[in-house]
C-alpha cells in the first residue's frame, strides 16, 4: 500500500500542541527551500544544514549557497531558521556514486546521493541534539518521494534520531515554491547539481534546439 508522507507529516504536527521541537533540514538549494521554510517554521525551530557535495561545479556550489543564506536572513518567519554550512567535499560524492556514473538520473546513482546527503543529515542531527531531520528534496516533481522517505527512515533507525515524514511537492507546495523563488529574486538552475544531471540536462536544451530548428525548416 502506497503511504501517504504528507498525511504522516500533518498528523506530526498535529501531535506538537503548540512546542516548537528543533528540526535539521537538509536543503539542496534556496528554491527548494523557501516553501519548506516557509511551511515548517511555524511548527519548527529549524536549522538548515546545506551539504551537497554533489553539486558541480565549485562556483555553482558557492553561489547556490549564497542564496540560500540571502533566503534565511530575508524571509520572515515565527522561529527564525539559522544556517549550517559543513563545506564543499566533492570527493565525497564521487565516491559514493562510484560504479553508477552512467545510470541516467532519477536511479541509482541518485539513491546514492541521496543516501549521501541524508546520512551526514542524520548524524549532525544526533550530533546536534535535534528532534527531527528531514530535506527539502521532496518537493521536486523530479525525486522520488518514496525512496527519500526510505532512506531518510533508515538512515534516522541508524543514528537515533526521528525522520519526519514529507512529501513538500503536495498541498501545491512545489508551485509556491516557484512563486516565492520569483518574489525573492532566487537563481534558479536548470539542472539537479552534479555534473552528470548537468550534462543530461545541456543534452535535453541541444535535443529541443535542434527540434525547433527542424519545425522551422
Amino acid at each position: 500500500m502506497k503511504r501517504n508522507y504528507q498525511k504522516e507529516l500533518e498528523q506530526v504536527l498535529g501531535r506538537l500542541d503548540g512546542k516548537a521541537p528543533r528540526l535539521l533540514l537538509h536543503s539542496c538549494c534556496a528554491p527548494c527551500s523557501s516553501y519548506v521554510l516557509e511551511y515548517l517554521s511555524q511548527y519548527f525551530e529549524i536549522t538548515v544544514r546545506y551539504f551537497n557535495p554533489n553539486i558541480s561545479p565549485a562556483e555553482e556550489y558557492q553561489k547556490r549557497l549564497a542564496e540560500q543564506a540571502r533566503l534565511i536572513e530575508a524571509m520572515p518567519m515565527e522561529h527564525k531558521a539559522t544556517l549550517q554550512s559543513p563545506g564543499y567535499e566533492p570527493a565525497a560524492f564521487y565516491e559514493a556514486v562510484k560504479g553508477l556514473e552512467q545510470i541516467p538520473e532519477g536511479g541509482e546513482r541518485c539513491f546514492a546521493c541521496f543516501a549521501l546527503r541524508l546520512e551526514d543529515a542524520a548524524k549532525a542531527a544526533k550530533e546536534g541534539g535535534f528532534d527531527y531531520f528531514t530535506t527539502t528534496l521532496s518537493i521536486s516533481p523530479l525525486k522520488n518521494a518514496q525512496k527519500l522517505n526510505e532512506i531518510g527512515e533508515a538512515m534516522g533507525e541508524k543514528y537515533g534520531v526521528k525522520w519526519l515524514p514529507g512529501d513538500f511537492k503536495k498541498k501545491e507546495g512545489y508551485k509556491r515554491s516557484i512563486v516565492l523563488s520569483e518574489e525573492y529574486g532566487l537563481y534558479r538552475q536548470n539542472y539537479c547539481g552534479c555534473a552528470f544531471s548537468k550534462k543530461e540536462a545541456m543534452e535535453r536544451e541541444n535535443q529541443k534546439k535542434q527540434e525547433a530548428l527542424g519545425h522551422e525548416e
